[in-house]
């Protein structure tokens, strides 16, 4: 009875200490970034936690070809018991004239689908956004992961003196947090509020190639912002926010 206790603790002492933070997402998040100099803020998240960060994230992509690469599939291979998995889309999941891999159905129905022609003139039947986000943390809900619904960041845009408001894909990533019980992170509005306090100036200087991709000061203010909501929130995940991620700026929304 006493050795079936001990390897039980033993096995929660591993599970607890091997924890790993997974991220999949676009350009915004990835190594990189866009090119041309900026970053995604998934290469500044690490320094912030107490256990490893993997960066999935690959720019260009979108829910519906994350999915259809069978890089969610991947990711779900190597997440495990007690992993966090925090998945971030948007950027590039509106609709297209002539389908370009990317786009998703609109509207947030899990069922509802769409038919899209491609450049070939063949028909492809697609899906919603929810579908495959939904479909992506379910699985991992079902190998014990932990999967976190983090919205879009925000594009430099600006209406008067403020970041303006977020597409629909922010709602849509909402809406998967209700429906699957995973924790969600307005991202998008946590950024706006670091954005806002900065100012217009500065933050538009870190924006080198367009108003998507941002520079390594940017990519850092972007991680500290997803950080905050993680404090601000009921993610697990911030149980192994260090000492530097609890001093991150800004308060709740």
């Amino acid at each position: 009875m006493l050795l079936r206790i001990v390897s039980i603790c033993l096995l929660w002492v591993s599970t607890a200490t091997s924890q790993t933070v997974y991220l999949a997402g676009d350009s915004t998040m990835a190594k990189g970034g866009g090119g041309a100099g900026t970053d995604g803020w998934g290469q500044y998240l690490g320094q912030y936690l107490s256990i490893p960060v993997v960066n999935m994230a690959i720019a260009g992509r979108s829910a519906r070809s994350y999915t259809d690469e069978g890089r969610f599939t991947n990711l779900i291979s190597a997440a495990k018991r007690g992993d966090f998995v925090v998945i971030e889309f948007g950027h590039n999941d509106g609709t297209s004239t002539v389908d370009n891999g990317r786009e998703d159905a609109v509207g947030d129905g899990y069922d509802t689908t769409a038919t899209v022609t491609e450049a070939d003139g063949s028909k492809v039947v697609i899906h919603t956004f929810p579908f495959y986000i939904q479909n992506a943390v379910t699985a991992l809900q079902a190998k014990g992961a932990i999967p976190i619904v983090s919205s879009q960041t925000p594009d430099n845009i600006w209406v008067g003196n403020t970041i303006g408001p977020g597409p629909r894909f922010v709602g849509y990533m909402a809406t998967v947090g209700t429906r699957t019980g995973a924790v969600y992170v307005d991202h998008y509005n946590y950024v706006a509020q670091a954005y806002n306090k900065l100012g217009q100036t500065l933050v538009t200087s870190w924006y080198p190639l367009d108003h998507t991709h941002t520079a390594p000061a940017a990519a850092n203010v972007v991680a500290e912002a997803f950080v905050r909501g993680l404090l601000c929130g009921s993610s697990a995940l911030k149980a192994k926010v260090n000492a530097a991620g609890e001093a991150v700026p800004n308060g709740c929304l």
